[in-house]
């Protein structure tokens, strides 16, 4: 009898465990719906890359003489949901089973689980850590600290290790990646791509439908199948990776991309393999063509973050999302959906999200991140901006950066400490200050940096749970020094400030 084959829009890899293991009679389906496009307000761009993606995978699976049941968006029998979708096609193939790799959600897990027909929900192979694996490391460690599971992702995988010594004799060279940000950058960004005449058709389909979402859908210029993304790859590894670990923690003005990579939307929707793509830049080293602190940088942030993030999602189940420790409950304010902001290092990251769908690690920790922990905005709210707003947002690998290391809803699985800081870290980082109507040099006064107001509001309000934190007792010891005339200003000028955001002042 013939099975369904499930594949999804970000599981878009020729070895995908379920297409490996279906037979060739069995019907692969693919569904453009609704509810995935809209369960929060997704980025034109996003939704337009995935289509795209979508598309050009199922014809290349139609070309080897794999049989697909493909789903368009406008298609006038659509159920306009994945189940929907299955047991539509069940019906008409006769079929009683659906063969699937594990979706990166338990949204889908458990909608798939409560389907009326059998499911097989396989091991997703494209990931260097089973979830078996994730929980036998985690298994009786007071801390999960990620440090320790990317030597092990190191040791696993031989990549930097000589030996059983990591290259360079040193596991991580994150002192080496913060260098502040350069006079001028001499890479023009990522390779960009013109839309061939069925993406063209498909962006002129998703226009007008999407068009109250945040985001600009043209120019639309992100690689759409497995090739393109290669040449992407490559591209960068040329001219960007040699210095893309000393600028990789810097922001300006004008420069979107520095000497970032951009492939991490390709690597989630499986358009490239995460150990194929560390090879590659693994042998950028071997060939002096970059340094360690480049490479190293670089496949830390796959091996280690991103299967990191994966492990703590799963592990820690369906109710990640709603962990709220801190209790913060403030709305997400409007400049995070374009809406005017003094901040310029806001408006900058907020502005460029908008146009471009992505932004690099520091603007999402350090600047929108960063004001929304200090702010106090409610968790799940910020959880949800990053998921619709980034192009390489899937549940598994954004909500753990954001409920865990973002806005420390989690209490401290993911980190030991909040990552906070005054204005002083975006102007050493960024030339953003410089052009700010705020002055980050004034601590207190009209037009005192909020960075610098809110970070001790929020120490104070917090301090019954951080003040013998060993690695904020600094921090606190220096509020304690402070008059107390200049803490009661502080502290007023910080509750005044919120006010005002609160009453929807331009602030």
């Amino acid at each position: 009898m013939v099975n369904l084959v499930l594949v999804l829009g970000d599981q878009l890899t020729p070895t995908l465990s379920a297409l490996e293991q279906a037979a060739k009679d069995d019907v692969i389906v693919m569904a453009e719906v609704a509810d995935e496009a809209s369960y929060v307000p997704h980025h034109p761009k996003k939704i337009a890359f995935i289509f795209a993606a979508m598309r050009k995978f199922a014809a290349k699976l139609i070309a080897d003489g794999r049989h697909v049941a493909y789903t368009t968006l406008d298609d006038p029998e659509n159920t306009g949901s994945i189940t929907g979708e299955l047991i539509r096609r069940a019906e008409e193939h006769g079929a009683k089973q659906v063969i699937a790799t594990e979706p990166g959600e338990w949204r889908l897990i458990e909608a798939l689980n409560d389907l009326p027909l059998k499911v097989t929900q396989l091991q997703d192979t494209r990931f260097i850590a089973s979830h078996a694996e994730f929980e036998s490391w985690a298994e009786g460690r007071k801390e999960l600290r990620m440090e320790w599971f990317y030597r092990d992702m190191r040791r696993k995988t031989g990549l930097l290790m000589d030996g059983d010594k990591p290259v360079g004799e040193k596991w991580n060279f994150d002192h080496d990646n913060r260098k502040s940000a350069p006079k001028a950058v001499n890479h023009a960004g990522p390779m960009q791509f013109t839309p061939d005449e069925g993406t063209q058709k498909l962006l002129e389909f998703l226009e007008p439908k999407f068009s109250q979402n945040f985001g600009a859908l043209h120019p639309f210029w992100f690689a759409t199948d497995a090739e393109q993304a290669q040449r992407a790859l490559t591209h960068w590894i040329t001219y960007a990776l040699p210095q893309f670990g000393d600028y990789q923690d810097a922001m300006m003005n004008e420069e979107k991309f520095l000497y970032h990579s951009v492939i991490s939307l390709y690597i989630n929707a499986g358009l490239l393999d995460p150990l194929d793509v560390c090879a590659q830049v693994e042998q950028a080293y071997k060939d002096n063509h970059a340094p360690l602190n480049a490479i190293e940088g670089f496949i830390r942030q796959v091996i280690g973050w991103r299967e990191y993030m994966r492990g703590i999602y799963f592990l820690e189940g369906p109710g990640y999302t709603n962990r709220n420790v801190l209790k913060h409950a403030r709305m997400l304010p409007a400049f995070f959906w374009g809406a005017k902001t003094k901040m310029n290092c806001v408006s900058k990251a907020v502005a460029q999200t908008k146009t471009e769908a992505y932004a690099h690690h520091i603007q999402r920790l350090m600047v929108t991140g960063n004001f929304a922990l200090l702010a106090g905005v409610d968790p799940y709210e910020v959880h949800e901006w990053y998921l619709a707003v980034y192009a390489d947002a899937y549940e598994w690998v954004e909500a753990p950066n954001v409920i865990g290391m973002s806005q420390f809803a989690d209490g401290g699985i993911v980190g030991s400490k909040p990552y906070i800081s005054s204005g002083n870290y975006i102007a050493k980082m960024s030339d953003h200050c410089k052009t700010c109507e705020y002055k980050v040099k004034d601590k207190t006064g009209p037009h005192a940096c909020p960075f610098n107001l809110l970070y001790w509001d929020f120490l104070i309000r917090h301090r019954d749970r951080f003040a013998n934190n060993p690695r904020m007792g600094n921090m606190y010891r220096t509020w304690d020094r402070m008059e107390d005339d200049r803490k009661d200003t502080v502290l007023s000028e910080a509750r005044d400030w919120l006010a005002r955001l609160d009453a929807g002042e331009t602030v």
